[in-house]
C-alpha cells in the first residue's frame, strides 16, 4: 500500500515538472514556432521537394520538443 502512495507522489512530481516545462518560455516558444512553421507551409501549399523538406524539418522539431517533454522524468 505504501509503495502505491510513493508511486503516486513520484508521478505527481513528474507531472508538475512536465507542466512547468510546458509553461517555460524556451519550450513554449520552440513549440509554437514549429507549429507556425508547419501551418505556414501547409497554408502556402507544398509544391516542390524543398517544401516537403521544410515540413519534415518543422515536424521533426515539433517531435523533438514533445520528446523532450516526455523525457522530463529524469530531470
Amino acid at each position: 500500500m505504501l509503495r502505491g502512495n510513493v508511486a503516486r507522489a513520484v508521478g505527481a512530481g513528474v507531472g508538475r515538472r512536465r507542466l512547468a516545462k510546458v509553461w517555460s518560455l524556451p519550450w513554449l516558444g520552440q513549440t509554437v514556432a514549429s507549429v507556425c512553421w508547419i501551418s505556414s507551409m501547409l497554408a502556402s501549399g507544398i509544391g516542390s521537394p524543398g517544401d516537403w523538406l521544410q515540413v519534415c524539418a518543422a515536424s521533426a522539431w515539433l517531435v523533438a520538443n514533445v520528446a523532450a517533454l516526455v523525457a522530463t522524468e529524469g530531470d
